[in-house]
C-alpha cells in the first residue's frame, strides 16, 4: 500500500482524506510541484520549492511550512515508499473554505515509481499537434502550476486522440506559448529560441536548466516572441519539463519539422541534460 504525506504525517493511502470544503476540491485552488527522484535524490528540489513559495505568495495560497518543512516532508515520503527512482508530486491548498482562525492549509505529497516514456520518443522524436484552446497572458493563474488544471487535460486529451504526445498553446493573439504539461524550443540556423516568460507561460524547472545549459555551452539562445509561421519554419523543435527531460518533436501535425528527425543541436541539449542530471542525483 503506498504511504502519502498528509499535513504534518505520513499515512497509508488508504488512510488519507481532505476536507470536503477544501479550496483545492472545491475550486482548483491550489499549487502543486512534480519532481523527479532517482538514486533517492530529488532533482532541483530547492528550485521547486522557490517556485512554490513565490507562487503562493504572489497568489495568496497559505502553505504549512518552511521550506525545510516541504523539503523533509519530500523526502520522508520517499523513504516511506522505499523508492529510489520515483515520481513526486507536491499539493498544497489554503485548506478548508470558511473563517474558522485554526484551519490548517493541506499538504499532500505522494511518490510513485518513476516510468519512463518510450526510448523511440528520444530516438525518433514525437509528433505534436496545435491545441485548441488558447492562453490570455492577462489571466492571474497564467505563469503558475495550479491545480486549476482541466483545461490543460482536456487539451492533452485531444493530443493523445490524434495519436500525438502533446498539445502545443498559443495565445488569444497568436503567440507560441507552451505545451499543455511542458515548455517549448525551437531551433533556426543554429540558434535556440524559446518563448519568454512575458508570455505569460510557467518557468519551468527544466525550461530554465536547457537555457543554463545552452548558455554555458555556446548555444545561442534567445527568448523572445514565436508566432506559427516561426514555429513551421523552425529546423528543430524539442518540449521539456522535468519527467521527460528534453523530448525531440520531428512532426507538427501533418508537417514534418526539416527531415523529420531529431536535429543535432537538440541531440546536443539531449545529452548536456542528461549529463547534468546524472551529476546532479549521484549520490556520494
Amino acid at each position: 500500500m503506498n504511504k502519502i504525506f498528509l499535513n504534518n504525517c505520513i499515512v497509508d493511502s488508504s488512510q488519507a482524506v481532505i476536507s470536503y470544503n477544501d479550496a483545492g476540491f472545491l475550486y482548483g485552488a491550489g499549487l502543486f510541484e512534480t519532481m523527479r527522484a532517482a538514486n533517492g535524490v530529488v532533482f532541483a528540489l530547492d528550485a521547486h520549492l522557490d517556485r512554490l513559495f513565490n507562487s503562493a505568495q504572489k497568489l495568496g495560497v497559505r502553505l504549512a511550512g518552511d521550506k525545510k518543512f516541504f523539503a523533509d516532508a519530500v523526502y520522508q515520503t520517499l523513504n516511506a515508499n522505499e523508492l529510489s527512482d520515483a515520481r513526486l508530486r507536491l499539493t498544497v491548498t489554503s485548506g478548508p473554505m470558511n473563517i474558522d482562525e485554526d484551519a490548517k492549509p493541506t499538504t499532500v505529497i505522494t511518490a510513485a515509481d518513476f516510468e519512463p516514456y518510450p526510448k523511440d520518443y528520444y530516438q525518433k522524436g514525437v509528433t505534436v499537434v496545435l491545441s485548441p484552446c488558447r492562453q490570455n497572458p492577462a489571466d492571474g493563474l497564467c505563469g503558475y502550476k495550479t491545480t486549476n488544471y482541466f483545461s490543460r487535460l482536456l487539451a492533452l486529451g485531444f493530443a493523445r486522440n490524434h495519436q500525438a504526445a502533446e498539445a502545443l498553446w498559443f495565445t488569444v493573439d497568436g503567440r507560441l506559448a507552451e505545451g499543455s504539461i511542458s515548455n517549448v524550443f525551437i531551433v533556426k540556423d543554429s540558434v535556440l529560441y524559446t518563448p519568454s516568460l512575458e508570455t505569460g507561460i510557467l518557468d519551468g524547472i527544466a525550461r530554465k536548466t536547457v537555457c543554463e545549459l545552452a548558455a554555458k555551452n555556446s548555444i545561442k539562445i534567445e527568448q523572445q516572441t514565436l508566432t506559427i509561421k516561426k514555429l513551421l519554419a523552425a529546423d528543430e523543435v524539442f518540449i521539456t519539463n522535468v519527467i521527460m527531460q528534453v523530448m525531440p518533436v520531428i512532426k507538427i501535425e501533418a508537417h514534418d519539422v526539416k527531415d523529420a528527425k531529431p536535429g543535432a543541436i537538440t541531440k546536443k541539449i539531449m545529452a548536456l541534460y542528461k549529463e547534468y542530471f546524472d551529476k546532479e542525483v549521484r549520490t556520494a
